[in-house]
Formats: C-alpha cells, structure tokens, sequence
C-alpha cells in the first residue's frame, strides 16, 4: 500500500494497487482476441479432422451451429465450442487439435501417443526389460550423434524420440508398481 497524504497515522491511504489504464484493457482485449482465433483455428481443425457431417451426428449440432464455433465473423468471435462436444470430437479424431492448442497455450507440452491405445497390459518385469532396451537404444542413438562431434538438428529429434520412449515406459512400470503396491 502506498501512503498518499501528509499525515503518518496511516490513515490517508490511497488504493494498492492503483487502477490499470486504459492501454492494459486494450492489451488484454487483444490478447484475448489472439487467444481466440487460435483456439477457433484448431477448432476449425478438429472438426475438418472428423468430417462436419460426422461431427454434426456424433456431437448432436447441425453443422451450421459446428461452423459458428470456428467462425472469424465478428457476430461469432464470444463463441467458442463447449467442452463436452470438444471431448466428443477428440475421441472420434486422429489428434486432439483443441486440447494441443490449449497446453500451447498455457505452455505445456503434451505428447500422443497412438501406440498405447491398445497396448497389452504388462508387469514390472516386462518394464524393466521394455527400460533396459529403450536406454540403449537411446545410448545407441546417442553414441552416433556425437562422433563427429556436433548433435544436428536430425539427431536430436532421434535422441527426443527415444527419450520419449523412456518416458512412457517409465510411465508404464510407475503404474505397475502402484498396482503392485496396493
């Protein structure tokens, strides 16, 4: 709290903190506006992923309500497409087009991973086997990378690769283990 006025009782306090102007409104505005037309544009992706006629059937929205949600035109700019129907398209499309721009948004990183879907259940055993495999392919991997001493573009994303692979499986036996725990 700032003190405005002469006296030192403080009692003549003026407000913390002090009013934003104008400018930041504008900024936020725009901000938000930004916001939007990205998420209106992985909308727009979602629902050309599944089809607008299999999207219209499997959320229960004519196609025309569909278009609104993605729409730029400033009559529909407030308009975003609700959650549920969000979840609805996700489940029926190859990649989560609204979900992804939502972490980017927020900075997140996800990673899809189709493999796991129907993925057999294992054990801790078959992680360690599946942890020990994936570690030296990735030392494999890594041990190219470095020979001439420079890791390129390529190599990285070969070496991101398989460290995402080490993480599902990491992923996989925590799972296994709380089961085990339990």
């Amino acid at each position: 709290m700032t003190n405005r006025g002469g006296g030192d009782n403080g009692n003549e306090r003026g407000v913390f903190p002090p009013a934003q102007p104008a400018r930041a409104e504008k900024e936020s505005f725009e901000l938000s506006r930004t916001f939007g037309t990205y998420l209106k544009k992985h909308t727009e992706a979602l629902v050309k992923d599944v089809g607008i006629e299999a999207a219209a059937s499997l959320c229960g929205k004519s196609k025309a309500t569909l278009g609104r949600y993605y729409s730029d035109d400033p009559d529909h700019s407030e308009r975003f497409m609700p959650i549920d129907v969000v979840a609805a398209l996700e489940g029926a499309a190859r990649f989560p087009h609204v979900t992804a721009a939502l972490a980017d948004l927020r900075g997140i990183t996800l990673s899809h991973d189709q493999e796991r879907r129907n993925a057999a259940p294992g054990g801790v055993n078959s992680d360690v086997v599946a942890l020990s495999q994936r570690f030296a392919m990735l030392m494999g991997e890594y041990h190219q990378s470095i020979e001439d001493g420079k890791i390129t573009i390529n190599e990285a994303k070969r070496l991101l690769t398989e460290t995402l692979a080490i993480q599902r499986v990491l992923i996989d036996m925590k799972l296994h283990l709380e089961v085990e725990a339990h």
